[in-house]
C-alpha cells in the first residue's frame, strides 16, 4: 500500500484528483489551462524586495 505522502505527490496541484500522464502534473487539460491562465493573468507572483533604481515612474516622485 502506498504511503499518504506518495499518493499526495501524485495529485493534481489545483483540484487534488489523480494526475494524468498526458497532463502531468495536472489531472486534465482544464486544470493545466487554468494554471497557465493564472500565470498569464499575473495570479502567481514571485515576491521581490528591490531598492528603487530610478527607472520606474514611482521612483521619480519626491515628497514635497
Amino acid at each position: 500500500m502506498p504511503s499518504k505522502s506518495s499518493v499526495k505527490a501524485r495529485a493534481c496541484p489545483l483540484c487534488g484528483k489523480p494526475r494524468a500522464d498526458a497532463f502531468k502534473p495536472f489531472c486534465s487539460r482544464g486544470c493545466r489551462d487554468r494554471d497557465l491562465l493564472s500565470w498569464f493573468g499575473e495570479g502567481y507572483r514571485v515576491p521581490a524586495d528591490q531598492p528603487a533604481d530610478g527607472t520606474a515612474d514611482q521612483d521619480n516622485f519626491t515628497d514635497e
